[in-house]
């Protein structure tokens, strides 16, 4: 069954499984401990350190490892914010940053401070210049991914790292997705990163932070890992991370070419096999290995099980799934259709017969999912003269936009729809599907439950 879902968890590269049980007959001691099996456990220690420092092009004494990527994160922005205390507390955020920052930046601004979240372009990029025009005299940290986790977008991080730099302020960067493929460019800060997502175990994060950059670690006081990172390290996990690492950098740039080869297939061939497809993301700057589309008229979760069912294990950003009723707030951020997204990240030694095998599934998931949906509407739009109430309160997506399509015929071309929905999708699916199909989107404004999306027929 193939596996298309890298980017939330790699499977299990070889080398971590081989330095996984190699070192857990030698790392199980204490290595803040002086007697030989303390010894022992703190050259596996060192060592992991030092191979994990030299892949992330950092000294070996600015690495700590943590138990998971989020709280590398939570750490890593909590300490710098304290550390610069004096300088002012105003944080600076992309608006398309992994959740674990943007959480962070919720705690920081409820605790008093203040967060600036920078917007990114439909390819989901940030300005550099919006990060420029953002420092301000009391900016305490600045954050931006080096690659985005849905949308496979790499970031300007060289050219806004300088920027902060040339103000005198720190950058963080989130390079959990980005990190299995080289290093990070640019004079940054702080870095965090996420053993799962190259290979290695889970429960291991790796926070770097610059000699130089003023840094007050929060929470009790805890002698390992600098104090950054508190408790007993799992050696065993973390040499597995290291050695896993060390194995997906040696093969990045044939496996990279190999990888890239095939997501430009299903980027190039999806939207010629289904219909009313948008793929989205930069087309160029991106990672490797990871493609995202979105499918109009299409329940996201439901296209995910037909998937599943045809033996693929892939993702989504799109907004109707069990857990939330709301968008996905990179797709949003972008203003990108989110219904019916799909999100494919290939681990190492993907095949091209899955991959090829995988298009030829996808058109008959996608048809049975619409067809599913394709519910007359005809009774529940009413004519106000050259106009259209259609009525979609209490519909999910992608409801909402079904019906729209299937009523703008009904009115002359410079008459409108207007579209009454309360599902917070319909706030971005609605342009969207405007902007796919050529027809003008007025706007949008309150209505007695939820709102009122005005859509002009262009023709």
């Amino acid at each position: 069954m193939p596996y298309f879902d890298a980017a939330s968890s790699a499977p299990l590269h070889p080398v971590a499984r081989q330095a996984l049980v190699a070192s857990l007959d030698e790392g199980w001691a204490d290595p803040a401990r002086l007697y030989r099996e303390g010894r022992r456990a703190r050259l596996l220690l060192d060592a992991a350190r030092e191979a994990a420092a030299d892949a992330v092009g950092c000294r070996a004494d600015e690495l700590v490892f943590t138990p998971s990527g989020t709280r590398a994160v939570h750490a890593g922005i909590a300490g710098a914010l304290a550390g610069r205390r004096r300088a002012g507390r105003h944080l600076i955020v992309s608006a398309a940053e992994h959740s674990s920052v943007l959480h962070s930046a919720a705690a920081h601004e409820a605790g008093g401070g203040t967060v600036t979240e920078v917007p990114v372009d439909r390819g989901g990029a940030a300005d550099p210049e919006a990060y420029a025009a953002a420092l301000r005299e009391d900016t305490a940290l600045a954050c931006l991914q080096s690659a985005n986790h849905e949308v496979g977008t790499e970031q300007p991080v060289a050219e806004v790292a300088a920027a902060c730099r040339a103000a005198g302020v720190p950058l963080l960067v989130d390079a959990a997705q980005s990190l299995p493929w080289g290093p990070v460019d640019g004079d940054w800060s702080l870095l965090t990163g996420s053993a799962h997502k190259w290979g290695g175990p889970a429960g291991v994060g790796l926070l770097v932070v610059r000699k130089g950059v003023r840094f007050a670690a929060q929470g009790p006081v805890d002698e390992r890992e600098s104090g950054r990172a508190a408790g007993f390290e799992n050696i065993p996990a973390i040499v597995a991370a290291a050695a896993s690492l060390r194995a997906v950098r040696a093969e990045a740039a044939r496996e990279g070419a190999r990888l890239r080869e095939l997501t430009e297939r299903i980027r190039a061939r999806v939207p010629g096999c289904v219909p009313d497809v948008e793929v989205v993301g930069d087309p160029v700057r991106r990672l490797p290995h990871l493609v995202t589309f979105s499918c109009l008229y299409v329940d996201g979760e439901t296209l995910l099980h037909e998937l599943d069912r045809a033996g693929f294990s892939v993702s989504s950003g799109s907004s109707c799934t069990s857990s939330t009723l709301t968008p996905s707030h990179v797709l949003k951020a972008m203003g990108v259709l989110s219904e019916g997204n799909v999100r494919v990240s290939l681990p190492v030694g993907t095949e091209a017969a899955e991959v090829e095998r995988f298009l030829d599934v996808l058109p008959g998931a996608v048809r049975e999912v619409r067809e599913k949906l394709g519910a007359p509407v005809a009774a529940e739009a009413r004519a106000e003269g050259d106009s259209l109430v259609l009525d979609a309160v209490g519909k999910r997506c992608p409801i909402p936009v079904i019906e729209l399509a299937k009523v703008i015929g009904h009115v002359p071309v410079g008459g409108t729809v207007t579209v009454l929905a309360d599902d917070e999708a319909a706030r971005l699916d609605i342009p969207a599907w405007c902007e796919m199909r050529g027809q003008e989107y007025v706007g949008e404004r309150p209505a007695d439950h939820g709102s009122a999306y005005v859509v002009r027929r262009s023709s």
